[in-house]
């Protein structure tokens, strides 16, 4: 028997009965996300990642 994974867990549902977030509560959430990831937009792509949008620019076309 395996043990459940507590990051991967086997039962995720949204939840459809949740209320729609507020404008100004979207507008928070994304003033916050882009300080919080200011830094990693700054920085260059690791070889990694431009591999990665290479694939994905192959594929688009």
């Amino acid at each position: 028997m395996s043990k459940p994974n507590p990051e991967r867990p086997a039962d995720i549902r949204a939840d459809t009965n949740a209320a729609p977030l507020t404008p100004g509560v979207r507008r928070h959430l994304g003033q916050n996300l882009r300080v919080l990831f200011a830094d990693t937009l700054e920085a260059p792509p690791t070889q990694r990642l431009e591999a990665l949008l290479a694939q994905l620019a192959k594929a688009k076309r």
